[in-house]
């Protein structure tokens, strides 16, 4: 009964979430009107929804969906909560890519997502290779921040190489946006998610061994460099394939899985994938939904609201899911009698 109910109301309550999205803006539609306008061929409410801000919704959807459900991958594949797309290469190399392709004009086929699928496994190998031999989680993410700092580093290089007119559009994308979204957009990245996702669900069984730390994997039969760079490769496609139309949307990968660990902390792994790709979700469509109307008429880059709630949250979040032993520990003396009898 208790999640049926949990159900309804998360059920209930993205009903009401598409209903403020679809009827924000100008036009603006009351609730009780989107069925009406929907089916009503013609007029400027129907185009304006089904045209414009239906396949936007959609991205937004989409997009949250393959960042928590990669930041579940990576957090997990290597047992680290930091272990998000931002700090490991992975956004910076398929922004990268896709920048560069932009401002050189190259003929690639099946751009942006081919260039920022290439851009994305790049940086993800780039920080696997320069991480082997390291000792601790740290050290991934300090590698993984340098790797991503030089790629930044390419980006801005291809930012500085555009037009002055041209600037101002790639450095919002650079920074997540869904503006101007439309089917054109959300059409070609469907095929790639399909498979995404059907991959992201395939590789969910090598996480429980993976997270038990490479001995106890490889005494369970794992191979664990080869699973390891399965979950990675998935995560990779993931955030490549939203990264082309969507642009990088920031530690979305973050928070989402974050959320799941503390209102479901005992889900079984797929439910608490589909409960990562939820939040994540939520959390781009209701960024979204701020960056058009705090400012409006003028959008914002939905990247800089996920960005700065995200890192807030998910860092809360972090600090709060600590062991309670570990935060209510007294320290131990060592000296007296309880100590001699410890001894």
């Amino acid at each position: 009964m208790r999640r049926a109910l949990l159900l309804l109301a998360v059920a209930a309550g993205a009903v009401l979430l598409a209903a403020l999205v679809l009827g924000t803006g100008t036009p603006a539609v009351a609730p009780h009107r989107l069925p009406a306008v929907l089916v009503a061929a013609g007029g400027i409410e129907h185009v304006v929804v089904t045209e414009l801000r239906v396949p936007r919704l959609l991205l937004g959807v989409l997009t949250g969906a393959a960042l928590g459900l990669a930041g579940l991958l990576l957090q997990d594949g290597l047992r680290n909560p930091l272990a998000v797309p931002e700090l490991l290469g992975v956004s910076s190399g398929a922004a990268a890519a896709v920048a560069v392709t932009i401002v050189t004009g190259a003929a690639v086929p099946f751009a942006p997502l081919l260039p920022a699928v290439v851009g994305a496994v790049t940086g993800g190998a780039l920080t696997l290779l320069a991480v082997r031999g390291a000792v601790g989680p740290a050290a991934v993410l300090l590698i993984g921040a340098g790797v991503g700092a030089a790629l930044q580093a390419l980006l801005l290089a291809a930012v500085a190489m555009t037009g002055s007119s041209e600037q101002g559009v790639l450095v919002r994308y650079l920074l997540g946006s869904l503006t101007g979204t439309t089917w054109a957009t959300v059409t070609p990245v469907l095929p790639a998610l399909a498979v995404a996702f059907v991959a992201g669900v395939a590789v969910l069984p090598l996480l429980g061994p993976l997270r038990l730390g490479d001995d106890a994997a490889s005494a369970l039969g794992l191979r664990t460099g080869a699973a390891r760079a399965a979950v990675l490769g998935v995560a990779c496609l993931l955030v490549a394939a939203v990264v082309g139309p969507a642009g990088p949307v920031a530690w979305v990968g973050f928070l989402a899985p974050q959320l799941v660990r503390v209102l479901l902390p005992a889900a079984r792994p797929l439910p608490r994938a589909a409960a990562c790709a939820g939040a994540g979700a939520a959390v781009v469509v209701v960024a979204d939904l701020l960056a058009r109307t705090v400012l409006y008429p003028v959008e914002l880059p939905v990247g800089g609201f996920t960005a700065g709630v995200a890192i807030v949250a998910g860092g809360l979040l972090l600090v709060w899911r600590r062991p309670r032993a570990a935060r209510t520990a007294v320290p131990v003396r060592t000296d007296g009698p309880a100590a001699a009898v410890e001894r």
